[in-house]
């Protein structure tokens, strides 16, 4: 599924939830080198602001381009630009929801800028930002 700018509309939206789990915080470790003990070590990680281990905010983030990939505005969508504010934590177990919303459209530049929000189960903030896509030229 994909969205030329013709086709988007301000407004729409689409999310994409997943639960994080211990293996996906070790598993991110290992694909970006990012081994802070405040991610893999229970010990260390007491003794934070957080008193427990937590998940990689980029983890999170990276939800967002799940949603921008595949569906909103979809396949072939080039990635631009990113804002991100990590709000609060996640903690293994967590559900978190990437949510991204259309809010402004450059047809002639061929551009969209979108709203990024992940949320947990709660309906916590854990991110927030906006987004600047290429959508893509042709409809699938």
């Amino acid at each position: 599924m994909s969205y030329t700018i013709g086709q988007l509309i301000i407004g729409q939206k689409a999310e994409f939830s997943k639960t994080i789990s211990e293996s996906d915080v070790y598993l991110f470790a290992g694909v970006t080198g990012d081994t802070n003990p405040a991610h893999l070590n229970t010990e260390y990680a007491k003794a934070t602001a957080f008193k427990e281990r937590i998940a990689h905010g980029m983890l999170s983030a990276s939800l967002i381009s799940t949603v921008l990939g595949t569906q909103l505005p979809g396949r072939g969508t080039v990635y631009l630009r990113q804002e991100l504010a990590f709000v609060s934590p996640v903690h293994f177990g967590d559900t978190i929801t990437a949510i991204v919303e259309v809010i402004e459209k450059d047809e002639r530049r061929n551009r969209v800028t979108l709203r990024t929000t992940c949320l947990n189960q709660d309906r916590t903030v854990v991110v927030d930002g906006k987004a600047i896509v290429i959508p893509p030229e042709m409809k699938e």
